[in-house]
Parts: structure tokens; sequence; C-alpha cells
């Protein structure tokens, strides 16, 4: 019994025969033409047509119902309660259905002749069978034969076409002319390529297939053209099958094949030379230094250590002749202590020198360590502060991730300042408090921090304001642009509550869980952690990250009330009501990212708990950033998606700049404005068009600056780059998601680029984790994801998992050092239609807002200026930010 895949293959295989008969449904009608024209093959032996109809229908590639098959079609009922879709008109008889069929070329008018038996090999079972022949008969295979011939441009060597170019992209096609050099007709019945590769296409006029053979008599030729576009580097061969027929009764189908190779080549000695000269480790001798230490503030212990300690263990530091001996080696001339380690080395292992021998080889063994871990030495670094914990600086350990240095929380790393050369040394020790891909976070005492850097007048004004409750009974906003630093000032403001009112009991809430986490790990920093409790929902996974510092437990309402801090999310806070809180227990209520909810889901953490004439409500967020996420267009039209944060600012007089003074009453909202995130070329459009250019450039000079040089930038010193492309829109399968192909090509190439660059030239050292692609289309993420995962070139970064793909709303809250932007519309036509169902970057002000603001050092946005340019909010940046010799070129 032959194998479902089998039947499935020949089941296929019969609707290409069946040609325009598809229509057919009657089933011994479609019996009668398999069992008496195709199963009737010469040398083939096919399944019975009952084995091919169960393996289309178990493969939905056709479908039964009452009697009849009905091929590659399947009836359907739709109800339609999408409020986005409308069912469509009923098409009127003999119009044309999809899109396919009217771009379609019409098959030309049959030529009379005899009947044509092809032989229809499935195609798996073709290729392998052709290209185990060619190893062993390559000649006769790419002869020509039966009076055709088969030229090509360019000219075919011994049947094979050659070609290589050392540019990317560029396309080349090949042109295989078909000549009928004999004397009587043939049938070119079937082509294809043996090799499935995705950098070349096979076109011709008349789309040959055995179902619709080309006849050619005597002097008559065809075409039939491959397009290669190269997008990589490498070699890239393929195998050309043409198949053909002679117009005689009971004649035997014969092929030619022709070989193609395609080489896109690169200096191979460059490419695998070594990056640097390969230099010996020079044992560096390190002479005392008087020093004075000063201690850092270790993490705090995870452990609960119930065991008391009975016996204490001694300090065994290792003997200073030691040294010596691992120095001079075990056969020098050495001393009596010398001698006695040597000989103790060099006896068997006795129980009495059992202690001895492994005190001295495990001294040995801490003498090399202490060695070995002089090579990971850095020289002239500079650290960062923490964002997420201000006591904690970054300092960047090339090869931590890889065990190169290790590195474990708790470990001491010792830091003394590069200019600092006069003894005696200040050496600060850094306690690892947490070990990252390629960075640690150490706490250092309070000594070594410039207090600078927490010196910002809106973060501390809008602090005491808050504390002061100037805005009471009215809330009071933090206005926060991108990398201002609202979530800090929250969590400060927090912290000067409770110290100023002891009595105080404070609900900060969030609308997702991740915002609400970050909010209660920074008020750990601060405040004693027995007075905060992060309440999560029933629902959510118990194995969730983040879980194990915190309960996760509904307790009894007394103890919920003990707490100082209780932190949720907006829509939990509703249990506390129906928990019975009390409405006067909060005195503050704080909510974050509040221009991400939609008001009824903000109020639950208000109603029923926030006394109204007393309690102080503190809402922060951004309402020129994204909104909440809705699928009714009904509601989206009837204002849901306006935030309480975005409504109060536009509707309310209280909460707008005073005609007079052109500025906000700072009693109700406080407008922050140092940018602690991006470089001032990718902050300057989103700062002119949203935020009244008042924001200012504040990020670590360093990191803003790491791409400033890099050799791929048009203009150098400016970290912003636009690269124009004039792509396709395309939809695939019953996904009506767009994807661009030609920007994903262009994204993998800037990827590439970024990966053979880091660490050379001033860069930094890169992972996939510090890079962050921006698409607003579904498919486009898809299609980037699997570009990642097959691109040879990005396979030598293992971790590219790290690199996140996503939504511009999946990135809200976020940043990255180097931030891509693909835009994929290349379409005037769809342009509307992003409008209507509000997706895309066009028309919407605040998408591009958030997407723009991502990067810290680098922004790349790919995309057709041409389309782009029809938008307000594209104009501007395209003018600025375009080539202008693209744009002489378009």
């Amino acid at each position: 019994m032959p194998s479902l895949m089998h039947s499935l293959e020949s089941g296929l295989d019969f609707i290409e025969f069946l040609g325009d008969r598809t229509s057919i449904t009657s089933k011994n009608e479609l019996r009668d033409i398999y069992n008496l024209e195709f199963k009737g093959r010469e040398g083939i032996k096919d399944p019975n047509f009952s084995n091919i109809v169960y393996a289309l229908l178990k493969f939905n590639k056709a479908y039964k119902r009452q009697g009849n098959i009905y091929i590659n079609v399947r009836p359907q009922v739709r109800v339609y309660c999408d409020q986005w879709r409308r069912p469509r008109a009923p098409q009127q008889p003999g119009a044309t259905r999809g899109p396919q069929m009217s771009a379609e070329i019409s098959a030309p008018p049959p030529v009379p002749s005899a009947p044509v038996t092809a032989v229809l090999t499935p195609k798996k079972k073709l290729a392998t069978e052709i290209l185990q022949k060619l190893k062993v008969s390559r000649k006769v295979l790419t002869a020509d034969k039966g009076g055709i011939e088969i030229t090509s441009d360019p000219v075919a060597s011994s049947g094979k076409v050659q070609f290589s170019t050392d540019r990317l992209r560029e396309l080349f096609i090949i042109r295989f002319h078909i000549v009928n050099k004999g004397t009587n007709c043939i049938h070119f019945t079937y082509y294809t390529a043996l090799h499935k590769i995705r950098c070349f296409t096979l076109e011709d006029e008349r789309r040959v297939t055995r179902a619709c053979p080309v006849f050619l008599c005597p002097g008559e030729s065809y075409d039939v053209s491959v397009r290669y576009m190269l997008n990589h580097y490498g070699f890239f061969p393929a195998t050309m099958y043409f198949e053909f027929c002679p117009d005689l009764a009971e004649s035997v189908p014969f092929c030619i094949v022709r070989e193609m190779e395609a080489v896109a080549r690169t200096p191979l000695a460059v490419e695998l030379g070594p990056v640097a000269p390969y230099k010996p480790f020079q044992v560096v001798t390190y002479r005392p230094v008087n020093t004075v230490i000063v201690e850092g503030v270790p993490p705090e212990s995870s452990v609960v250590q119930h065991l008391k300690t009975t016996l204490k263990l001694g300090d065994y530091k290792y003997p200073v002749y030691l040294k010596e001996l691992d120095l001079l080696g075990v056969t020098s001339s050495l001393n009596k202590c010398h001698i006695l380690s040597r000989s103790l080395l060099n006896c068997s292992l006795k129980m009495k020198n059992y202690s001895h021998r492994f005190h001295l080889l495990l001294h040995l063994e801490e003498i090399q360590m202490e060695v070995d871990i002089r090579k990971y030495d850095l020289h002239n670094q500079t650290m960062t502060q923490d964002q997420s914990n201000s006591k904690l600086l970054r300092l960047r350990v090339p090869g931590v991730a890889e065990n190169r240095p290790s590195v474990l929380r708790g470990d001491c790393l010792r830091v003394s300042k590069s200019e600092d050369t006069v003894p005696p040394i200040t050496v600060y020790n850094g306690y690892v408090h947490r070990v990252e891909l390629d960075s640690v976070k150490l706490g250092f005492s309070k000594n070594m921090f410039n207090r600078q850097l927490e010196n910002n007048p809106e973060q501390h004004a809008a602090v005491q304001r808050i504390v002061a409750g100037s805005s009471k009974p009215a809330p009071h906003l933090v206005f926060g642009p991108p990398g201002t630093g609202k979530t800090i000032t929250l969590v400060e403001a927090m912290n000067q509550v409770s110290r100023a009112d002891p009595s105080a009991r404070i609900l900060a809430c969030a609308p997702s869980n991740s915002a609400c986490d970050l909010l209660c790990e920074r008020l750990m920093v601060h405040m004693d952690p027995h007075k905060v409790y992060r309440l999560y929902a029933s629902s959510r996974e118990p194995n969730s990250d983040n879980l194990i510092c915190y309960a996760f437990v509904f307790p009894e309402k007394k103890t919920l009330m003990k707490y100082t801090i209780i932190v949720t999310t907006m829509v939990t806070a509703g249990r506390l009501v129906s928990g019975g809180i009390p409405v006067s227990h909060f005195t503050h209520v704080f909510v974050d990212e509040g221009g991400q909810a939609v008001e009824p889901e903000c109020v639950i953490a208000i109603a029923g708990l926030l006394n109204p004439s007393k309690g102080q409500l503190v809402l922060a967020g951004d309402p020129k950033q994204l909104g909440p996420i809705l699928r009714s267009p009904f509601a989206l039209q009837s204002g849901l998606g306006l935030s309480l944060l975005e409504r109060l600012m536009k509707h309310n007089q209280l909460y707008q700049k005073s005609t007079d003074s052109g500025h906000f009453d700072t009693r109700f909202v406080t407008k922050l404005l140092r940018n602690y995130r991006s470089h001032p070329a990718i902050l300057k459009i989103p700062n002119e068009l949203f935020y009244e250019n008042e924001l200012q450039v504040f990020a670590d000079q360093w990191d803003r600056e790491s791409y400033c040089n890099w050799e791929y930038l048009p203009k150098k010193g400016f970290p912003v780059i636009f690269h124009g492309v004039m792509g396709k829109d395309e939809r695939e399968a019953n996904s009506p998601s767009f994807f661009n192909v030609s920007e994903i090509e262009v994204l993998v190439d800037y990827l590439t680029k970024l990966m053979e660059t880091q660490g050379k030239k001033g860069l930094p050292k890169l992972s996939p984790k510090d890079i962050g692609i921006i698409t607003p289309y579904r498919k486009q993420v898809e299609k980037i994801q699997k570009a990642l995962k097959s691109a040879p070139a990005l396979r030598r970064w293992s971790d590219m998992k790290e690199l996140k793909v996503g939504s511009v709303e999946e990135f809200q809250g976020q940043e990255r050092k180097i931030i891509m932007v693909s835009t994929v519309r290349s379409s005037i036509n769809y342009v509307k239609m992003d409008k209507d169902f509000n997706i895309g970057f066009l028309s919407n002000e605040k998408r591009f807002n958030v997407a723009m603001t991502r990067a810290r050092s680098l922004l790349i946005v790919v995309g057709n200026p041409v389309i782009l340019n029809k938008d307000p909010t594209w104009e501007n940046p395209l003018q600025q930010y375009v080539d202008p010799e693209w744009k002489n070129e378009h």
C-alpha cells in the first residue's frame, strides 16, 4: 500500500494534470480521467484513485460534499461579528474571482496535434532521480537531443552557466533560448529547478506546465528566464530540468539539463584572516603599592540562616615561599621549605601526608588563579550609573557571560581611578549585585558617586509638591516624556511621603505586571522591604519571572492594612475594594504609565479606595505616546482610547499651559525635561514635534556618542540613518498583514555591518540584546525573525533570540542602544486602509513618537520616503534624514 505522502504527491500532480478541468466535481468522471489518462503512464506506478482522494482530503487540498469532490475549493459560511469588516457584495455572474485570476496570463489557443502523454514524476522524486543520474551520466543529460538545442546568455560551458559578482542585491538574468532544429514538431511540456534556493525566480511568457505545454514547430523557439538576486556572499548552484515530448504517437518524453552557478565573492583572505596580530600574553610583575581601601556595599543575603555556627573556620593563607616554588618550578635548587614542598609533591598519597599534600596542592592552585585572574584586568574603563538602581554602577566586562572571567553575585572587584597614581592609592571595593550578558552591577561606597547625577530640579520639585499635597483634592500629573525618569520620580515621591508621614498608606498601580514589578524593585532599594507588599492576581502564573522575592498570596484584610505600600495592577486593585479595605485607608494613590490605560481601568484603583476630599492622586505618563490598545472601532470613535491622563491635559484648564505665561501651573502639573536616554540627533525631531523643543539632553556622553564615528553613517557625528527603499507591500495565504522583503534585506545588511564592526575602531562590543527592531505589522515581525535565523552572516551571534523584534506597542517603555525601524508601507493604495484601521506609522503621531524615541546611540529607519513624505508627521524628519543623492535619483 502506498504511503500517505506518496499518495499526496501523486494527487498534487493529478491536480496539475487536470489544468482547466479542476472544475469537474463528479467523482466518477474524475476517476475515469485518472485511470485512463493519468495513471496509464509508462514506467510509473501510481496509487489507486481512492488513495489519492483520501490524501487530498486529509491535507485539505480537496473537499467532499454530497458525493462530489471539489478540488482546491472549500465552501464557507461566514458570520460577520467583526466590527472592522463587512460582508462583500455578491459578485455578478461571470465576474473575476480573486486577484490571482485577473493577473494570470491566458494560455495560448491549443494547437491541433496528437495527444501528449507526459511522464509526470512527483517533484521530489524527479529531483532525486535526475541529480543521481547527473553524477553518472552528466554528458548524456546535458547534451542537446531530439532536435532541441538550448543555448543561454551568458553562454554555457559544458552544460554549465556560470557568473560571479562582487555586489549584492544586483539583478542578474540568465536567458535560456530553446530552438527546435529538428524536422518534427515538439511539445515543450515542463521545466523546473531541482534546487530550491530563494535567490532566483523562473519566468516564461506562457507559463509552461504539463497541462499547458508549448508547441514548437521546426525552426520555432521559446525563452525561459532565470532572475538571480544575491543577498549574501556565497556559492549558489542550481540545476534546470527541461522536459520535451515529440508530437508522434507513442513517443517517449526526453529531458535536457543545464547547470547554473552563481557566486558572490569577497576577498576570502581578508574575511578569514586574523582581526589583529597575535600577541602572546605578557606576564606582568606587579609591585606592591600602598593603598587605602574603601569598602563597598554588598548585596543583601537571600539566605535565611537558622543553622548557628559553633565551629569557626580559620583563614588559611598560602605561605609566601610557595610563590617562589610556583615561579621557579619543582626541579630548581631551593631552600629547605622548598625541598620539603617538592618532596611532598613527588611522594604518593598516604594517610600521614593526606592533609599536608592537599593543603599544598590547593595553595598552588590558588596562587595560579591569582596570576590568571590578572589577565582580565581592565584599564581606563568608564562605569555608568544603573538606570534601575541609582546606587549601583554598571561596568562592562567582555566575556563575563562565558565565564571569562567567572564573576558571581557577592564577588568583590577592586577599582581605582585612572588618574590616581601617587601612593597611597585609593582602592574602592565594589561588590557584585547582578551579572548580566556583558556587564556587572557593582555596589560602591557613597564616596564613589558623583552627586550631580541626582541633581534634577524638575524631579525634585515634583516630589516636593506631591509630599506637600499642593494639588489636593485635584490629581497631580507628572508629564514624563521619553527617558525623563518619571518612574524614578514616583518612587522617590513615595519614599518621601512615607518618611514625612509614617501613618501614610500608599497604593501604587500600573496597567501591566511588568510595570508593577519595576515599581516594586525600585521601591525595595530605598525602603524597608517589610513595608512593601506586591499583590498579584490569582490568574498570574506562579512560575512567572520576578515572583521569587515576593509572596504570591492574598493576605487577610488586617494584614494588608499594615503595609505602608501595596503594589498591584489597576485591575487587581479592585480586589482590595471587594476585600473590604475602607475608603479612608489609602492616603495616596500613585498610577504609573497612566497614559496606557483606559479611563475605567484607571478608575478601578481610585473608586472605593481613595477619599475624594483628603486623598492625593498622582498620575504619571506621557499623553504624546501610545494610549490603550482597543479593538472596537465604535469604542475608539467614542473616546475610550483617551486615557484619564490625556483627557485631563486636553480638556481641563488646570492641566493646560497658561495663555499668559506659557507654562503649566506647577501645583497641578510637573513636566520633566531632562532626557537621560538619547543622543541629541535622535531626540531632535520628537522634541520639536511633540515637546515644544523643551527637552534637554542629559544622557551619558560615552553611551550616547558610542556610534557617532561609525563608518557607515552618512554624516559623521549624526547617528541617525534613513535608508530609502523602493520595496513592495506583500501579503500571503490568509493573513491580512503586510510584509516587505526589500526592507528586511536592508535590515539584515545593517545587522551584519554592526556585527562585523563591533569592538573595532573605538566601537563598543554588542550583543543582540542591545538591538531592537520595530515594525508596525505582525507579518513583517515574523518575516524578520525568520530572516535572523536563516541569514548566514548572523549565525555567529549564537544568542540572536535575545534580539527583540516587535510592534511599537511592545517597545513602549523600553529602550535599546540601537533601534531599527521598518515602516513596510511602499504602496499608496494601502495608505487609506492604514488610516481607517489605525495601523502602520502613517497618520499616527503617537506611534511615530514611540518608535523614534527608543534608541540611545543609533537609530536606523528603513522605508519608502515617497510614501512617507505624504504624511505631515514624516515630512520634517525626511527633509533632515534622507540622503540628497537618494532624493535626486528618485
